[in-house]
């Protein structure tokens, strides 16, 4: 069993919802070759330093999420993709112990098929940027200023995909059009959307 984390520790000792969940799959992870850690104030278990999967709570679940789920082959077909834009993570989601003491082996065998997508190098392969739509708001404001197409074609491709899917999400164009002018500083400074 590997060496449990302080900092988790900690995390799980604040914990009023999903304590005894939290700690029945922190139970199950430390049987594998992870190493746990706190990201995103959040345990997170990773293989040679790269994160492979995460417990994290919502209101009405917790779950496991892997980081390239999307890779795992998921025979019992318990991986959940959050959203349609999601491209490389999976949750499997739980609402009580009993659940997580059910799937005990299974989700081992997951873990197990993860650290191995992490040995063999394999990389989930996301959707080009130029791929997503660029809504008709956005192209305009692209069109008028030099400095913001510059900007923003400076930035990762992730960050980038993350403003277009922000951008397109709403229905109506006034909306659309707010968010592009409260990003447009952020966008402007080099920084992400949730920078």
């Amino acid at each position: 069993m590997n060496k449990t984390n302080p900092k988790v520790d900690a995390f799980l000792s604040k914990q009023k919802n999903w304590k005894d969940e939290f700690e029945k799959l922190r139970t199950i992870i430390l049987g594998s070759e992870l190493t746990e850690e706190l990201k995103w104030g959040t345990p997170c278990y990773t293989f040679q330093n790269r994160n492979v999967v995460l417990m994290h709570g919502f209101k009405e679940y917790c779950a496991l999420l892997f980081f390239k789920g999307a890779l795992l082959k998921d025979p019992d077909g318990i991986l959940i993709r959050q959203t349609q834009n999601v491209q490389s993570a999976r949750q499997i989601r739980f609402t009580s112990v009993r659940e997580i003491v059910k799937l005990k082996t299974t989700l081992k065998a997951y873990l197990k098929e993860a650290v191995e997508v992490e040995k063999a190098g394999l990389k989930v392969n996301f959707k080009d940027t130029s791929e997503f739509t660029v809504p008709e708001e956005f192209q305009k404001k692209l069109d008028k200023s030099a400095a913001l197409k510059k900007a923003f074609r400076a930035l990762t491709p992730g960050r980038q995909r993350a403003y277009l899917l922000y951008f397109s999400t709403p229905k109506q164009s006034k909306t659309r059009e707010s968010r592009i002018e409260k990003s447009t500083p952020q966008i402007l400074a080099g920084k992400g959307l949730d920078d």
